[in-house]
Parts: C-alpha cells; sequence; structure tokens
C-alpha cells in the first residue's frame, strides 16, 4: 500500500462489521489501523487477521498489566499472528514480560506512559506521585525504553522531550490525542494536530472520532495526509 502509514486510524466501534464499514469508506487513503479493547469481544481480533490478510498494517490496542508471567503467556499468544504493534503499560516489569513473550515474532511491543485522557486530578485521584505530567511521562518513558520497548505511547505534548532522550534512539513514539484544527477533543485532555505532533518527534500519530464520524471520512483522511505531506 502507497498511504502514509504515519496515520494510524483507530476503530474505536463496537464490532467487526462496524469497523469494516469504516474500513470499506477509507478506501486506499489509510493503511494502518488500530483495534483496541471496546472490540475485543465484538470479533476484533478477527478483523485484525482479515486486515493483515488484506495488506492493512495493524496496531493492537491491548494495554496489557497484570503479573510478568501472565503477560508474557498473552503477549506469546497474540504474537503469533504477527501484528504490526502491541501496547502494554509501561511499567518495567510488565514490559520485560512483554518482550520475552514477543520472542522473535515482528510485533513491536509499545510501553503506554500515562493515558492522553488523564490530567493532574485524575493521577491524583489514582494515588500516582506528586509532579508534572510531562516529568512523569518523560521518565516512564525512558524506563520503559531501558526494559525493552520498541516504542512508546505518549500524548503529542510530550513528544519532543522524549524524542530528546538518549534512550529514545531509533525507538518509536506513537501519539494518541491528535485532532485536526476544529474538530472536537472528545475525551481527550492533552492534545496537538498532526503536524505539531510529528515536528515534536511522533512518528505514528492516532486518530479515531475526528475521521470516522466525519461526513466524509475518506475527505477528513486525506486533508490530515495533506498536512503531513506538507512537512
Amino acid at each position: 500500500m502507497s498511504a502514509d502509514d504515519r496515520l494510524i486510524v483507530a476503530l474505536d466501534v463496537p464490532n467487526l462489521l462496524d469497523g469494516g464499514t469504516i474500513v470499506d469508506k477509507l478506501g486506499d487513503s489509510v493503511s494502518f489501523y488500530k483495534i483496541g479493547l471496546g472490540m475485543l469481544t465484538g470479533g476484533g481480533l478477527a478483523l485484525a487477521n482479515e486486515l493483515k490478510s488484506r495488506g492493512f498494517k495493524v496496531f493492537l490496542d491491548m494495554k496489557l498489566f497484570d503479573i510478568g508471567a501472565t503477560v508474557e503467556k498473552a503477549v506469546a499468544g497474540l504474537a503469533q499472528y504477527d501484528m504490526d504493534f502491541l501496547t502494554v503499560h509501561g511499567d518495567p516489569h510488565v514490559v520485560r514480560a512483554a518482550v520475552a513473550g514477543r520472542g522473535d515474532s515482528v510485533t513491536k511491543i509499545l510501553a503506554v506512559t500515562i493515558l492522553t485522557s488523564l490530567d493532574r486530578d485524575d493521577l491524583d485521584a489514582s494515588l500516582i506521585k506528586d509532579g508534572a505530567i510531562a516529568d512523569l511521562v518523560v521518565e516512564r518513558a525512558r524506563n520503559a525504553f531501558i526494559a525493552g520497548a520498541d516504542g512508546v505511547i505518549a500524548s503529542p505534548q510530550e513528544a519532543a522531550l522524549i524524542r530528546a532522550l538518549p534512550e529514545a534512539k531509533n525507538k518509536l513514539i506513537v501519539t494518541p490525542g491528535v485532532r485536526p484544527a476544529g474538530t472536537a477533543l472528545g475525551d481527550q485532555k492533552r492534545v496537538a494536530t498532526p503536524a505539531s505532533a510529528i515536528n515534536d518527534g511522533a512518528d505514528h500519530i492516532v486518530i479515531g472520532r475526528p475521521i470516522w464520524q466525519a461526513k466524509d471520512p475518506r475527505a477528513a483522511a486525506l486533508a490530515v495526509l495533506e498536512e503531513l505531506r506538507k512537512l
């Protein structure tokens, strides 16, 4: 496929039928899709395999978190499908277990730093240690890289700080919380435009509802791609 794989479209819909409809509407404008927990019981893995068979890239956004042995087994099971990206939480013991479970699969392990839907009040409520979110994200990213992660998930507001880390050399930064100018924020709190995210060091941007809820999803995707093309 010739589409720009810096754009990942999030298929955050309940089932594979809805997901397939979005893929059909977007046609050859998009080459990379994210399938997350919301579709897991609605045929998400089946759709992921279908997309791979059709030449698309697939990002499984499972955000796995458990004891090491369980994470390792779960990742080993998912790695057999050779998906492109798989997310786990960025705690070092989780990352190490995921890397071990991945084995020699092509699947890249991406570590979640701090969800882009959270702010400092949310972290306080969860008893997360004091400090600016950006500082905590960078610290978690560094620890994840040291633990063996192929990349991290972080908001675009932290992309430049992470890219500046020595440990980030040859690592991926994938940024959700990307919103084209003029679109609604939804449940995201730490956002930026597509061009800003890429300019600040992101390798891939993840956009969902602003594309597939648009009146013309293909046109919305092409507008984002045109913004990236001009960089």
